[in-house]
């Protein structure tokens, strides 16, 4: 089944990307994946202050992911699968799709204005043809209509 893997986070661009590649899944008869990253914590000397800091990225990840999940639903009618990783984003998003072959495209929300985050820098950038598959990038400017225009 065709997928396409969305990374979210809490910024409206992420959600036209969760839009955009849930009415495609639909119109392609595919599926959505729904990725989020959590930062790894920088090391701090008391194990338990690290232990919550990291506790608590945890729990913000679970509460974008299940928003997303729950927004996807009421739009679309799918259930996504949901990742929660800690690392490196670009690492990270690159061995999913090669442990996932129905992975067809990933989709990326750019920020309406300002510089493109990690992984639109670095997936639209130096390493823009090294995927094995299609990237969307979706502009944060667009309104819904629009992405139910284009999609």
């Amino acid at each position: 089944m065709r997928t396409y893997l969305v990374v979210v986070d809490d910024s409206p661009e992420a959600e036209n990307a969760l839009r955009f590649a849930a009415r495609r899944a639909v119109k392609t008869g595919g599926g959505v994946e729904i990725l989020a990253l959590i930062e790894p914590a920088e090391f701090v000397q008391w194990g338990g202050v690290q232990a919550t800091i990291e506790e608590e990225a945890r729990l913000q990840a679970d509460a974008v992911v299940l928003r997303a999940a729950g927004a996807l639903i009421a739009e679309s009618g799918l259930t996504p699968s949901i990742v929660v990783r800690q690392g490196d984003g670009p690492r990270i998003v690159r061995q999913m799709i090669a442990d996932n072959p129905d992975i067809a495209a990933l989709v990326l929300g750019a920020a309406a204005s300002g510089a493109p985050g990690l992984l639109v820098s670095h997936f639209a950038g130096t390493d823009a043809g090294t995927l094995s598959i299609p990237v969307m990038l979706i502009p944060g400017s667009l309104s819904a209509e629009d992405i139910d225009r284009i999609s």
